[in-house]
């Protein structure tokens, strides 16, 4: 039996199907800057009450950037992020004010010249979907929760869900390792580790493709690990995909120290790595929402059928 034929067995996405079937047909191309656009995406969610991060400063053209980096002499801590960004690619995450200008998330000292210089790259485009002219936004650095630490290192994890008509039909944790430079991104070598819907506990972890039990820095065991305010962090990430009119979404929520979950961001291609972290494969689960009558139900029906049709498959 061929990889492939087996693959299709076990039920998992293909890149190409997700693009035919999921993205191009659930997702009507005019919505896309609703989510590919983050800082449209903050406005959006803002406006119905979803708790998001908070907006510090931004520059769109070249000119605002000296004022901005200006704003941000003396502030402790803060994300540097391109607002039509991608795989966690541009961010300048900082964690303190020094004489210098800024220590990084991973120890790098950030002068105010380099951060200038950074912020132009954004804007003209460097780290943007389609390398398009971007504008380069600073937001409030978001907190570790301590239920979080021991199987995190020196960064914030997120929790991706994938909604599918307005159905969770997969979760993972993503947790920043030092291979990662602390950031939660699969594809820099952090830990993505699978989430029953049901019961909010991990049940499957790997690095890359790699499947591991242990967190690589810090030894504890990430799998079976109850995630903190795991179903608020389920609802809001469906309240805030509703708002698009998109059928098929990646919504990544993080869990803060003192507010609780929060919207990151959204994303209309969600990638397939999901699957490898929890070890099963996203077409029969999508397959049973179809099936679903899901338009009359409510979100916490959609919650309990997307529960269902995860724990019968």
């Amino acid at each position: 039996m061929s990889r492939w034929r087996r693959l299709s067995e076990l039920g998992v996405l293909g890149m190409n199907r997700r693009n035919i079937e999921l993205t191009q047909l659930e997702n009507p191309r005019h919505l896309y800057p609703l989510v590919d656009d983050k800082l449209k995406t903050k406005e959006l969610c803002g406006n119905a009450k979803i708790p998001i991060s908070s907006v510090l400063g931004k520059a769109e053209y070249h000119v605002e950037v000296k004022a901005l980096v200006a704003e941000l002499e003396g502030h402790g801590d803060f994300v540097l992020k391109p607002a039509n960004g991608a795989m966690g690619n541009g961010i300048f995450v900082i964690r303190d004010a020094i004489e210098e200008g800024w220590m990084s998330v991973g120890g790098r000292v950030i002068t105010s010249g380099e951060l200038a210089y950074h912020a132009e790259s954004i804007i003209s485009g460097l780290y943007a979907l389609g390398g398009k002219p971007d504008v380069a936004f600073v937001e409030e650095r978001l907190r570790i929760h301590p239920d979080f630490e021991p199987i995190a290192s020196d960064g914030v994890p997120d929790v991706r869900f994938v909604i599918y008509q307005g159905v969770p039909v997969m979760a993972m944790t993503r947790l920043p390792t030092n291979r990662s430079g602390g950031r939660a991104n699969l594809h820099q070598g952090a830990v993505g580790a699978g989430v029953d819907l049901e019961t909010g506990r991990t049940n499957y972890a790997v690095v890359h493709t790699s499947p591991v039990d242990e967190h690589p820095d810090t030894g504890v065991r990430v799998v079976d690990y109850l995630l903190p305010h795991f179903d608020e962090a389920l609802r809001i990430s469906i309240r805030a995909t509703d708002e698009t009119g998109l059928g098929y979404v990646g919504a990544d929520v993080v869990i803060d120290r003192d507010r609780g979950p929060i919207l990151l961001e959204l994303n209309a291609r969600p990638g397939l790595a999901i699957q490898l972290a929890n070890r099963a494969g996203l077409l029969p689960r999508l397959e049973a929402v179809r099936k679903a009558d899901v338009q009359a139900l409510d979100l916490e029906d959609r919650i309990a059928l997307g529960r269902q049709i995860a724990t019968a498959l």
